[in-house]
C-alpha cells in the first residue's frame, strides 16, 4: 500500500481563487493531482494543452511527481507583455 502525502491544488481565476488541500499516494503525478482534486470542474476555463503548470511558482510538466507539502499551481495566460509593461512604465518616469 503506497504512503499518502498531503499536497494544495490551487488556481487564480480573476474573481475567486481556488484551493484544494488533497491527500494522494506517493507517486502521483501534477496531471493526476489536478484530475483528483475536480478543480477543472469548478473551473471548466482550465485547459491545462495550453496553460502552463508549476510548483511554488517553479514550471513543471504534469509527467512531474509530486512530493509532500507542495503547492501545485495552474497559471492563466498573461494579459499583458512584463518587458513591455515595464518599458512603458519606464518611459513615464
Amino acid at each position: 500500500m503506497a504512503e499518502r502525502i498531503k499536497i494544495t491544488v490551487c488556481y487564480a481565476p480573476a474573481s475567486q481563487p481556488l484551493l484544494y488541500a488533497l491527500e494522494v499516494d506517493e507517486g502521483t503525478t501534477i496531471g493526476q493531482a489536478i484530475e483528483i482534486s475536480g478543480i477543472m470542474q469548478e473551473a471548466p476555463e482550465i485547459n491545462l494543452v495550453t496553460m502552463p503548470v508549476g510548483v511554488y511558482g517553479k514550471k513543471k510538466t504534469l509527467d512531474t511527481v509530486v512530493r509532500a507539502r507542495d503547492r501545485v499551481e495552474i497559471y492563466r495566460p498573461l494579459i499583458a507583455d512584463p518587458k513591455d509593461a515595464r518599458r512603458r512604465r519606464a518611459k513615464k518616469a
